[in-house]
C-alpha cells in the first residue's frame, strides 16, 4: 500500500492548507478523459492542454476535511497519487499529478497497474528523489532517452538558483516536446483558487461532476463501444481484467477507509466501478 513520509505536524499546519495546490495532466484528449474522470466523484474542471493532453483542475480542496478552523489535512501528494492511480488504471493513458504545498513540490506518474513513480523537491529546490525515478519517468512517457533524460537529470542535481517552482517548470518544459501546452496561468505552485479562476475562463472548459451510477454505467458502456479495445471488450480477457480491478479495489477501499484517505478512496471506487461495469458489460453483450 502507498506510504507517505511527511510528518503529521507539517501536514496539519494552516500554512500547508493555504499553499497546497494540484493539477492532473492526462495524456489523452478531453473526450476520453471526461468519461473516466466523472467516476472519481470529485468536482473538477477539464481543459485541453495541447496536442494529446488534457488537464484536470480540482474545484475543491479535498486535502482539507471538516469545517474551517477545525479541519484536518491530508497530504496533497497522497490525495493526488490516489486520483492519478485511479485514472490510469481506468484508462489506457498515463496520468501525471503535479502537487505542491508550503514545504515541497513534486510529481507522481501513474500508468496502468504499474507502480507509480515520483519525485519531489523542497521549496528551495533541494532534490529529494532518486535518479532512477527520472529514468523511469522518461521511459514511461516515451521521451528521448538522451536529450530529454539529460534535462530531467539536471532537475535532480543541486542548484542554488532553482527553487521548487523553477524545477517544476523545467519538468513541464521537457513535456512540451510531447505536445503539452498548459494554458497561461495554469502553472505549478499557483494557489488553488487562482488555478480554478484561470480554468473557468478557458475556451471549451468542461465541468466534471459525479453523474450518478446509472448515467455513469451508461457512459462507460458508450465509451467501450467507441474505444479501440478490440478483444478486451468481451470474453475471457475482459472478464479477467474486470475481476482484477474488483480484486484490487476491495482491499484498497478498506485501506482507504482506515486511513481516511480521500484520494485512495476515489481510486478504490473507480476500480470497483470499472470492474463491476466491465463484468456487467461483458454479460450484457454475451446475451445479445
Amino acid at each position: 500500500m502507498p506510504s507517505h513520509a511527511s510528518s503529521p505536524d507539517s501536514a496539519g499546519s494552516s500554512g500547508f492548507a493555504t499553499a497546497a495546490g494540484a493539477l492532473l495532466l492526462c495524456r489523452a484528449e478531453p473526450d476520453a478523459v471526461e468519461t473516466v474522470a466523472r467516476l472519481l466523484h470529485e468536482r473538477m474542471l477539464l481543459v485541453e492542454a495541447g496536442h494529446g493532453w488534457s488537464v484536470l483542475v480540482p474545484e475543491g480542496k479535498p486535502w482539507l476535511q471538516g469545517e474551517q478552523g477545525g479541519e484536518s489535512v491530508e497530504p496533497v501528494d497522497r490525495v493526488l497519487t490516489g486520483w492519478a492511480t485511479a485514472l490510469a488504471v481506468g484508462s489506457g493513458w498515463p496520468v501525471l499529478a503535479l502537487w505542491w504545498d508550503g514545504d515541497r513540490s513534486g510529481y507522481t506518474l501513474a500508468a496502468g497497474f504499474r507502480r507509480t513513480v515520483g519525485y519531489e523537491w523542497l521549496a528551495n529546490g533541494t532534490p529529494l528523489g532518486e535518479d532512477e525515478a527520472m529514468r523511469t519517468f522518461a521511459a514511461r512517457l516515451g521521451l528521448d532517452p538522451v536529450l530529454d533524460l539529460q534535462s530531467l537529470e539536471a532537475l535532480a542535481r543541486p542548484d542554488t538558483e532553482a527553487d521548487a517552482r523553477a524545477r517544476m517548470r523545467g519538468l513541464l518544459a521537457v513535456l512540451t516536446r510531447t505536445g503539452l501546452a498548459l494554458p497561461p496561468g495554469l502553472g505549478p505552485c499557483e494557489p488553488a483558487d487562482r488555478l480554478r479562476e484561470v480554468a473557468r475562463v478557458q475556451q471549451g472548459v468542461r465541468q466534471i461532476e459525479w453523474p450518478g451510477w446509472r448515467d455513469a454505467v451508461r457512459a462507460e458502456f458508450g465509451a467501450v463501444e467507441q474505444g479501440p479495445l478490440g478483444p478486451w471488450v468481451r470474453g475471457p480477457r475482459a472478464r479477467a481484467l474486470a475481476a482484477a480491478q474488483v480484486a484490487a479495489g476491495l482491499p484498497l477501499a478498506v485501506w482507504a477507509v482506515r486511513r481516511r484517505s480521500a484520494g485512495w478512496a476515489a481510486a478504490a471506487a473507480l476500480l470497483l466501478a470499472q470492474g463491476a461495469g466491465g463484468l456487467a458489460y461483458d454479460r450484457t453483450r454475451a446475451r445479445g
